[in-house]
């Protein structure tokens, strides 16, 4: 049985942390004061912000980074899931230093784009290829994409799932339990302001791991003249921490799709190369019509990339479709790419993530169980979290009445302030990278350790 763990203790707790945590990163808060002056919010993205100020980094090398403040710390962060090649990998640095004197930008194709390319589509098995400069170009193309392969509009999205930041997918991603809605009829809700109505109308959620659920949904709106051009989803879900599909779910999601004529889109931006070579669609073995990937395809550098069927794709071979972008396909982006997926990403660098993973669940969940602690952990291919719930999270509505998010925060204090680097916020997981040893692995369990001993004596 689960420990009760007081609220006022993890309220204490994070009072003393939070003060240890502001002491150690004074360089930070001056850069935040300089910031301010110019740079909106003192950051160069919301999801940087944090209160009473942001961490500012310095540098970074193979799995560790150094804030403003000189703190060295294991980077479990990794760009938002990005670095799974660790950070100034040689070989990727050998690549952009050999791309740089012949040029780093035409607005043209390059050799690297080939193979790139053909790599790409022998690891997920689809033919055609495009390439962006993120994740959210990857998404926001891939759903017109769809769109103008079935001449629809309505895009089914699941509730609680981040696709990006373009109007369609600020869908019903953070809300309020009470704001859910009911299973059968989930709200579509703007995620933020300045989304309009009207787009907000046109994406429908559904819920996680119920495909009948989704199979309803969607025979309502065709009965309603509204048949959806496509289904976007992570394979496994990874802004609640971790949820993994239920066996026999994303095979049920390509049945429904397929009979229904309409386009199914893995957004592979989190899974892709991190949880496998051929990411979800490898690991789970259901083939989408498009999948979408970036973060870790760039080694570092921005990138983005749609693939996709024959027949999908046809209408960006065709030239219905124009989907353009000046640095799409850079050819210093592609160069580290290459270098990243040929050098890097390698048999035996999956071995090694797969190593650590299990390394670190079975430790995360050793301290769990000896200390009597709400939750449990899980780990898929370089990706893994502690998931503080007493009950397993299946889809957004378990995650939302259950999840113990002042535990989250508390955990990501003791993190930082014993030398672990982690993405701030409850809904985040770890990222290793194919630089980190059991040495890094082992430093996070016991900083778990420290956390789960602190609460419970």
């Amino acid at each position: 049985m689960a420990s009760a763990i007081s609220s006022d203790r993890i309220a204490e707790l994070t009072a003393i942390e939070s003060e240890k945590l502001n002491a150690r990163t004074l360089g930070s808060k001056a850069m935040f004061e300089r910031a301010g002056k110019h740079l909106s919010g003192g950051v160069a993205s919301s999801y940087q912000l944090r209160d009473p100020w942001p961490i500012y980094i310095d540098r970074g090398n193979g799995p560790k980074v150094w804030d403003v403040d000189g703190n060295e710390m294991w980077d479990f962060h990794n760009g938002f899931g990005s670095m799974i090649q660790g950070h100034a990998h040689p070989a990727i640095g050998q690549a952009i230093a050999d791309r740089y004197p012949r040029g780093t930008h035409f607005g043209c194709a390059t050799e690297d784009d080939i193979v790139v390319a053909d790599e790409l589509a022998a690891r997920w098995g689809l033919p055609k290829w495009r390439f962006t400069n993120s994740g959210s170009e990857a998404t926001m193309d891939a759903i017109r994409i769809a769109r103008a392969y079935t001449g629809r509009d309505t895009v089914v999205k699941i509730f609680g799932s981040y696709h990006g930041h373009h109007d369609t997918v600020m869908v019903s991603i953070g809300v309020e339990y009470d704001q859910i809605g009911d299973h059968e009829n989930l709200a579509s809700l703007p995620y933020g302001a300045g989304i309009p109505d009207a787009t907000v109308r046109m994406t429908v959620p559904v819920p996680f791991n119920d495909a009948p659920a989704m199979e309803r949904r969607i025979e309502r709106l065709i009965r309603e003249g509204d048949k959806p051009a496509c289904v976007i989803m992570e394979a496994a879900m990874m802004n609640l921490g971790v949820v993994l599909p239920e066996p026999g779910y994303l095979e049920a999601v390509r049945d429904i799709t397929r009979r229904h004529g309409i386009v199914l889109i893995f957004d592979e931006v989190k899974t892709g190369l991190c949880i496998a070579a051929g990411g979800a669609t490898e690991k789970f073995g259901v083939t989408p019509d498009l999948v979408t990937l970036a973060k870790a395809l760039g080694g570092g550098l921005p990138s983005g990339a749609i693939g996709g069927s024959e027949e999908v794709m046809s209408v960006v071979g065709n030239g219905s479709v124009y989907q353009v972008g000046t640095y799409s396909g850079n050819p210093l982006t592609m160069a580290a790419a290459r270098a990243s997926l040929e050098q890097v990403l390698t048999p035996a660098a999956y071995a090694h993530l797969a190593h650590l993973n299990d390394r670190i669940v079975t430790g995360c969940q050793e301290v769990i169980d000896r200390h009597g602690l709400p939750g449990y952990a899980l780990g898929i291919g370089s990706k893994g979290c502690v998931t503080f719930s007493e009950q397993k999270v299946v889809d957004y509505e378990t995650y939302k009445a259950s999840q113990r998010g002042d535990l989250a925060d508390l955990a990501w204090l003791y993190n930082l302030n014993r030398g672990i680097f982690m993405t701030p916020g409850r809904e985040e997981e770890w990222t290793l990278s194919v630089t980190h040893t059991d040495e890094a692995v082992d430093a996070y369990v016991a900083a778990f350790d420290e956390l789960a001993a602190d609460l419970t004596r």
